[in-house]
């Protein structure tokens, strides 16, 4: 969607979250532990020994949500698919406040360690004979996920608790990495801070412009503004600071010859990158934001530059931003308007 603004526009690209529900842990087991197929199933030893276990549930992610039917469904799942898949029948037994289950599935703000695997969604031991068993055997689950994801979450993690790898049938289950949504989150546009940190690293090319030195301080002045509050506007401990580093840049300063937001014109746009974990449609943080100039007056970059840092931090509407970048005339943009 573009915004204009004289000549001015806005495009918002949507990003997606890709998170890995369960552990990579059995990677360099793959040699002895292959994935099993149908075909090898039949005469594949039951590691726990017996064909019935008792699950338990603990809850500390969520204490006002019902996590005990979507077991129950990952549950009815391998039970009925434990034969086919792992080699061997099972049932289970779903006793969420057991004294001594064979399984405690525990639901957690988030998973601290699992197999040196970065933001793991759940996290399980894999287990493939009788020795391996310390009963009861924890499967971490984080509980931010909306229904869909939680239950492939946990069919995923039950599934390692019978031996089976990342490389196993059904993949639509056993797969290392999924897609998932979670829970309603508040959108970037609707927080204070649509960044994870107030800390911005700025890429600025200024090489293409008549006056570099005058450009890098016309930005430094949009920086200021908004480090300082922005007249209240913005959180006040944010800070900024120059990177010779483009790709590690959390905001990039570029001056071209053609817009990409339009053709034809001079001005500038603004373009912000995050995430949507929750699958919305809306970017729920900020991780980068570009901002491109073209054909603009050296005394005016500084107030192009502040605009979009505004879009940056979450303004929509023109009420939003700070009075300087509203209705501003071609005089305006040009003067101190930062003070």
């Amino acid at each position: 969607m573009w915004r204009t603004l004289f000549v001015a526009a806005l495009l918002v690209l949507s990003g997606c979250a890709t998170h890995a529900p369960g552990t990579e842990a059995d990677a360099d087991r793959s040699a002895t532990h292959r994935a099993l197929t149908p075909e090898e199933t039949p005469d594949r030893p039951n590691p726990w020994g017996e064909g019935e276990l008792t699950v338990a549930i603990n809850n500390t992610a969520n204490e006002s949500r019902e996590f005990r039917p979507l077991v129950s469904d990952a549950l009815d799942f391998w039970a009925s698919n434990s034969t086919r898949f792992a080699g061997f029948s099972l049932n289970y037994e779903l006793v969420p406040n057991a004294s001594n289950p064979d399984i405690v599935v525990e639901f957690v703000e988030s998973i601290e360690s699992c197999a040196n695997v970065s933001d793991p969604a759940g996290c399980a031991p894999y287990v493939t004979a009788g020795g391996q068993v310390s009963r009861p055997v924890s499967i971490e689950v984080v509980g931010s996920y909306d229904n869909s994801s939680t239950l492939l979450i946990l069919k995923h993690e039950l599934g390692h608790t019978l031996g089976l790898n990342h490389s196993a049938e059904p993949q639509s289950v056993m797969a290392p990495t999924s897609q998932l949504r979670t829970l309603p989150r508040p959108n970037a546009t609707e927080r204070d801070l649509p960044w994870t940190d107030a800390n911005f690293s700025v890429y600025l090319d200024a090489a293409r412009t008549d006056d570099p030195e005058e450009t890098r301080e016309q930005v430094r002045r949009a920086l200021d503004y908004y480090a300082d509050g922005a007249n209240g506007t913005v959180p006040e401990n944010a800070s900024f600071s120059f990177t010779e580093n483009r790709s590690a840049a959390d905001v990039v300063v570029a001056f071209t010859e053609d817009l990409p937001c339009r053709t034809g014109d001079s001005g500038s746009c603004g373009r912000v990158r995050g995430n949507d974990p929750d699958g919305d449609g809306a970017l729920e943080r900020y991780d980068h934001l570009r901002v491109t100039l073209s054909d603009i007056d050296t005394a005016a970059v500084g107030w192009h530059v502040g605009y979009w840092l505004g879009y940056g931090f979450g303004f929509e509407e023109d009420p939003d931003w700070p009075a300087p970048f509203r209705n501003a005339t071609y005089e305006d943009r040009r003067e101190a308007w930062w003070k």
